[in-house]
């Protein structure tokens, strides 16, 4: 594994705080299936690296909802539209060269997925 020089910033013990009494809210608040938990909490990790559009390429927007009302957060207020990684999601690189962002969000438009079948972070 290569090493990657820090890009997003770091935040203040305030931050730091309610981002992890939001999670601790979630976990404490839900019922369901621990995978779907996870994935939330995974989401709300990244979110802040990669920005709400690659979150929308990752998972579809019913999903996306989902994990909002999950974590009782909205995607476009909690993070930035294109996150300091985000050139990092080959969904991302390949979003750019389409017309319209929210057709590929909608599924009008499709994006190639890598070897695996995934949409990954290089």
């Amino acid at each position: 594994m290569s090493k990657r020089s820090r890009q997003t910033p770091s935040v203040d013990e305030v931050e730091a705080k309610r981002r992890h009494d939001l999670m601790d809210k979630a976990i404490l608040n839900f019922k369901g299936s621990a995978d779907e938990l996870e994935t939330a909490l995974g989401m709300f990790m990244v979110g802040r690296h990669v920005g709400w559009k690659v979150l929308y390429l990752i998972h579809s927007k019913k999903t996306v909802a989902k994990y909002e009302a999950l974590l009782g957060i909205n995607v476009r207020e909690e993070f930035p539209e294109i996150g300091p990684d985000a050139e990092r999601s080959m969904a991302w690189q390949l979003s750019k060269s389409i017309s319209n962002f929210w057709k590929v969000v909608s599924g009008e438009e499709k994006l190639p997925l890598d070897r695996d079948g995934r949409r990954s972070l290089e």
